[in-house]
């Protein structure tokens, strides 16, 4: 059996409707919690965007759920020994139960400040660099590092947990798997796809964690809930690298436009039925992940965490 957690969305939800949210989860049975880390929406429709680690500063005391950022980039709006710094702090008010999921980033996030956006190697490249900074920062040692991206002077992390924070590394295609299974302490993507998990384990991963995250609509009808995606996440089925080329959430809203409502239900579970909820499990399961996130679309939050609760979740 995987674990499994809630997705929190910081896209969707302000930050006192996504501590209520980790309340409901923990009531209903969830085990732990991904969280996204956003400077933008991907669309108007969604119009949230808090900071995440004020965010995790209340899950802290709101529940006893262990947190992953579901993920966080640490290598060009945030500096990773700024970053290190917030993990070591969230690990410390998590009481150790947070992990620091990292990905290379998107440009509707990262652009803000004004510089170029780097190449997908390129990042990949800055990625590690920065998970090298961050571990040393962890150590507790004075760390001076001079690289071919990132200068620290004299830095040294003072409020730190027992061990250092474990770091997840997201992946969506072979070549960012296998660098996940040399650097990771775990792997998290949002994808089915049982051969990045192979990837990502024969690439040094071994039996290390691997999660998942998706999304889900509950609702009345399965037509309702379609709707509702459709109305705040038709961004989903976007092709390619549109999600990490796009500079700002009107370019998405523009993208958007080519997707369709009958594209986003033939991509999630939507409505009544407990199956499509089970098979979607089932479909990550397989594909060889550890935790599975799911994340509720829409407003409909306490219904959905009743239905999981007492319909899927004896399900599966």
């Amino acid at each position: 059996m995987v674990s499994i957690g809630y997705f929190l969305s910081c896209e969707e939800f302000g930050p006192r409707e996504l501590v209520q949210q980790a309340r409901w989860a923990e009531q209903a049975g969830f085990e732990r919690l991904w969280i996204s880390d956003h400077y933008h929406p991907w669309n108007s429709e969604q119009g949230n965007s808090p900071f995440v680690w004020s965010v995790i500063g209340a899950l802290s005391e709101a529940t006893t759920l262990p947190v992953t950022t579901a993920v966080t980039c640490p290598t060009v709006r945030l500096h990773p020994a700024v970053v290190a710094q917030a993990a070591a702090t969230a690990a410390v008010q998590c009481q150790g139960g947070f992990t620091l999921g990292v990905g290379t980033g998107e440009a509707l996030n990262e652009h803000i400040l004004g510089g170029r956006w780097p190449s997908a190697p390129e990042r990949l490249e800055m990625l590690e660099e920065a998970v090298e900074v961050m571990r040393a920062l962890w150590t507790g040692e004075s760390v001076t590092h001079r690289g071919r991206h990132y200068t620290v002077e004299n830095a040294r992390l003072y409020t730190r947990p027992e061990s250092p924070v474990p770091v997840y590394v997201s992946a969506f295609g072979p070549h960012a798997a296998r660098v996940a299974g040399r650097i990771g302490d775990g792997f998290c993507s949002t994808m089915p796809d049982d051969s990045l998990v192979s990837e990502f384990r024969s690439s040094g991963g071994g039996d290390k964690p691997a999660q998942a995250g998706f999304k889900v609509c509950h609702a009345p009808t399965a037509e309702a809930g379609a709707k509702t995606a459709y109305r705040l996440w038709a961004n989903e089925q976007l092709p390619g690298e549109l999600a990490q080329l796009l500079p700002t959430p009107e370019h998405f809203e523009q993208a958007s436009t080519l997707v369709t409502e009958e594209m986003v239900a033939s991509a999630l579970p939507t409505g009544p039925d407990v199956q499509p909820y089970v098979d979607t499990v089932r479909q990550y399961a397989e594909a060889g992940y550890d935790e599975l996130y799911v994340a509720q679309i829409g407003p409909d939050q306490e219904s959905f965490f009743e239905f999981w609760s007492t319909e899927v979740a004896p399900a599966l």
